[in-house]
């Protein structure tokens, strides 16, 4: 089983972080959630106490649904790749869904092969130059130009391993997605998309992530932020999260 943190009491939301992170990158939103849910905070596979579970992003979602079960689901880039695979695979385990800074996969079929090669050399990279390296390297990208030393984390994404990372890349990376955008209208259950207004890829992707899912799907851009809002501006975020959890 996935290694988990679990926290407060409630109805339960669950939380899956990205690429690189473990779950202790969701600690403030613990923090403001658990007076009113059970929080399940997972390590995602290959990551964190996880870095010995490999999964494609399919198996991984499975055992992503073991362990939190009936809940709403939260994921974050990776973490929301996991969270939509699973809703749409067991959507009887999701009773609301929360999309940040993620995407239903790349469509055409060049792309997608180019994207699995770039994934190869990232993985080789990373057994080559290590952990620490790498995350300097990975948060110097300009997706992540609005973190700042006090707020990317680096120090719990050096918990990760260089193996682990690699395979999660191999396994997990854009390309091995099967793109769902035309499966997304099956989707019943109460959508959040969240997205950096500064993240124009992602923000793109979060608007047309709501026009196919439907009338269910609430789009929600937070201003002065990039591809990390819940890092980035971290009060707003929990608030757009813990008003669409606590809904009715």
């Amino acid at each position: 089983m996935l290694s988990n943190k679990q926290f407060g009491n409630g109805p339960r939301a669950v939380l899956v972080h990205g690429f690189t992170q473990t779950h202790e990158t969701w600690v403030d939103v613990i923090d403001s959630l658990k007076q009113n849910f059970e929080v399940i905070a997972v390590d995602a596979p290959n990551h964190g106490d996880s870095c010995d579970i490999s999964l494609n992003l399919e198996s991984g979602a499975k055992a992503i649904g073991e362990v939190g079960f009936n809940a709403t689901y939260i994921g974050y880039s990776l973490g929301g790749r996991f969270c939509l695979t699973l809703a749409l695979a067991e959507p009887q385990l999701v009773s609301r869904l929360v999309l940040i800074s993620t995407t239903a996969g790349i469509e055409d079929k060049e792309q997608r092969s180019e994207r699995i090669r770039n994934d190869e050399e990232l993985a080789r990279r990373i057994e080559q130059i290590g952990v620490n390296q790498f995350i300097d390297e990975w948060l110097n990208q300009p997706l992540f130009a609005g973190l700042n030393n006090e707020t990317n984390q680096r120090g719990v994404r050096l918990k990760n391993t260089a193996i682990g990372l690699s395979s999660s890349l191999r396994l997990c990376g854009a390309g091995r997605q099967q793109p769902t955008w035309s499966r997304l209208k099956e989707l019943t259950m109460p959508v959040l998309v969240i997205a950096g207004a500064n993240d124009e890829k992602y923000r793109r992707l979060a608007e047309r992530l709501v026009s196919e899912i439907g009338d269910n799907a609430t789009l929600k851009i937070v201003e002065n932020s990039g591809h990390t809002p819940h890092l980035e501006q971290p009060e707003i975020f929990q608030d757009l999260l813990s008003n669409f959890i606590s809904t009715q």
